[in-house]
């Protein structure tokens, strides 16, 4: 996984609306990349819809927000066009922009360990270094927490 310091790991990949997006798109610019396990569950859909109400606020401060699962680009589609979500979703079904960040792995949750990916947010600045990673976000308040890790 990468740390705080470290160069972003490149990333691509097919989102709604039928686009493809890139690490390339983001160059020079300040970057909420965050990793979710699933479309239309309960924590990803408040997390979603927070980042969504604070959207604009996050891009006065000239942050983009992207999303990540490996959910295909249906779900995508249907989660996005339910909840009016005005930032990308990445559908990585083959796990490599899971796998780069690091957020694809085992998981412990009511005594039962699976493989699924982990909830985080990596903030990388204009120079395409991580300043900052939230490890365990706060689903409604996810966006302060990004404004505050830009801050820091």
């Amino acid at each position: 996984m990468p740390e705080v310091g470290d160069a972003a790991p490149s990333f691509e990949g097919p989102v709604q609306g039928g686009g493809h997006i890139s690490y390339e798109d983001y160059k020079g610019k300040r970057l909420a990349l965050y990793f979710y396990p699933r479309d239309n569950t309960p924590g990803c859909t408040k997390q979603a819809c927070n980042l969504r109400d604070n959207f604009e606020m996050l891009a006065k401060h000239g942050i983009e927000v992207v999303g990540v699962s490996d959910d295909p680009v249906s779900k995508h589609e249907s989660f996005s066009d339910k909840f009016d979500l005005p930032f990308p979703l990445i559908a990585d079904t083959d796990r490599k922009v899971l796998n780069a960040y690091g957020t694809y792995g085992e998981k412990k949750n009511y005594g039962r360990t699976y493989m699924g990916t982990k909830r985080m947010t990596f903030l990388i600045d204009e120079n395409g270094v991580i300043k900052h990673i939230i490890r365990r976000p706060k689903v409604g308040r996810h966006a302060e927490e990004i404004l505050k890790g830009f801050e820091a």
